[in-house]
């Protein structure tokens, strides 16, 4: 499929993105899975009709380096050369890149020149707050290198369905549009916690429909048990594109599975045109290989769903990041506390979506409000947030909360209202010189000022001995010259 065709859509055949080669063994294998395993299938897939691959992106730059030994560059290298035709697709969180704070913009546009470099066709970016502000760099780039740049819009909820005083259908038309103007090839909905109701998901696509011209693509996750359902009803209300994972690596905190989509669809005027057969056998490698994962699997519970997101929101990610800081703290006991205190803390903090990083803001804040009274004790990522350096909140913070939290803040008692890359200076020079002779190319040095540490310690056992870094190398003591 020519790249250019891709938000080319003339039929009415529903599209698919498959992720299993990145969100879904994400979701459900801790992002483990080897490249070794994905080149059986890579040919086969190639030629299945997919819209799209998801490759790259998330959590796989830090996992490949980190518990892998692999290079993460070297992944879409690699896959392109079994996967010639179908475009390649990656996450990219806006600002955040593919690390856990946001860039400098000299370090956006190299990261993005580079991914186009290596083979990323399609690029889904997101901002945690849905603050597009913290996108502008990466679609500006990603569209100069002639690209395809799809904007995401959080999904979130102000209550238990669609609507209310945040979170309603004239939000997501706003937003939809802040991204179309901004260029948006296509403009996708991403509900990362599967909080999207069937019934909503039609109303919302309905209206999406009538003032968005652009393709409409739908992500969602299988954690409440509500994917599927939710995918037929986007699909009659005319969605365009919608994120599967082959059986094996679906459901469960990851993508509904594509089988029985196609096959729900045969017949129809939204039939996939995909070959169910072919797919099957694809799953029959992906079982095949699953015994080496399956310690990353959570298995402590029978049910494949998380029926609690449906009555506290909170998304499966943040309910382990929140359960191991109780167990640590030695107050397992109170997350039933913890889960009320979550939706209140959100609420004083202007309503964000729940997901990376500010999920882990809102939910390290819970706890401390509950173990230690609210606001007692604060984490520099509140403040931070408060201060406006992740970006604007949906609503505004209250004020007199504002200046509870920032009193004496050293970074700033006064609010900032720019974008917030605009107070970050330039940071490739500094870093190449810091890291010195170790880097031996671009990707390497973008590498470890993403991951710092961690990378540092992948190019030594990547290069030898014999490398050395630009800090190492000033603690090193002088060599004595041979008489």
């Amino acid at each position: 499929m020519a790249l250019k065709n891709l938000n080319k859509i003339t039929s009415d055949a529903v599209r698919i993105q498959d992720n299993t080669f990145r969100d879904g063994h994400q979701s459900i294998y801790a992002t483990r899975m080897k490249t070794e395993d994905m080149i059986p299938i890579a040919e086969e897939m190639d030629s299945c009709g997919f819209w799209a691959i998801e490759v790259w992106g998330g959590a796989t730059f830090d996992t490949m380096h980190r518990f892998l030994g692999e290079d993460p560059w070297m992944r879409p290298k690699i896959l392109k050369k079994y996967i010639p035709q179908t475009p390649f697709s990656m996450l990219l969180r806006g600002q955040n890149l593919v690390g856990y704070r946001h860039y400098a913009d000299d370090v956006v546009r190299a990261f993005v020149d580079k991914a186009c470099e290596i083979g990323i066709d399609i690029f889904r970016c997101f901002d945690a707050l849905n603050d597009f502000r913290n996108i502008e760099t990466c679609a500006e780039r990603i569209k100069d290198n002639g690209r395809h740049f799809q904007g995401a819009v959080c999904y979130s909820l102000t209550q238990g369905r669609l609507g209310g005083d945040v979170y309603n259908l004239n939000y997501y038309i706003r937003k939809a549009k802040e991204l179309e103007q901004m260029g948006a090839d296509t403009v996708c909905i991403k509900d990362m916690a599967g909080m999207l109701s069937p019934y909503d998901a039609h109303d919302l696509f309905v209206a999406l429909k009538k003032e968005i011209k652009v393709p409409l693509h739908l992500h969602t996750h299988y954690t409440s048990g509500m994917g599927s359902m939710t995918y037929l009803k986007a699909i009659e209300a005319g969605v365009d594109i919608v994120d599967t994972c082959l059986a094996p690596f679906a459901l469960r905190t990851s993508m509904p599975a594509i089988e029985p989509l196609v096959a729900a669809l045969g017949g129809t005027k939204r039939a996939t045109g995909m070959d169910l057969h072919k797919l099957l056998v694809l799953g029959d490698h992906l079982e095949r290989i699953a015994p080496k994962y399956n310690n990353h699997l959570a298995n402590h519970k029978l049910s494949i769903i998380d029926s609690g997101v449906l009555a506290h929101q909170i998304p499966g990610g943040m309910i382990s990041n929140l359960t191991g800081q109780l167990k640590e703290m030695k107050a397992l006991n109170r997350l039933e506390e913890i889960y009320e205190e979550v939706a209140r803390t959100r609420k004083d903090l202007g309503c964000p979506p729940l997901v990376t990083p500010v999920s882990q803001i809102v939910g390290a804040q819970a706890v401390l409000n509950v173990l230690f009274g609210r606001y007692a004790k604060l984490t520099n990522q509140l403040k931070d947030l408060v201060l406006g350096l992740y970006g604007r909140t949906p609503i505004p913070i209250n004020p007199e909360l504002v200046e509870k939290i920032l009193v004496n803040y050293k970074r700033g008692s006064e609010p900032v209202t720019g974008r917030p890359a605009d107070y970050l200076p330039p940071e490739i020079a500094a870093a190449t010189k810091r890291i010195g002779n170790l880097a031996r190319t671009d990707e390497d040095i973008l590498a470890y000022i993403l991951y710092p540490a961690t990378m540092q310690e992948f190019l030594q056992k990547k290069y030898g001995a014999d490398a050395i870094s630009g800090a190492m190398a000033e603690s090193q003591p002088p060599k004595k010259v041979a008489a």
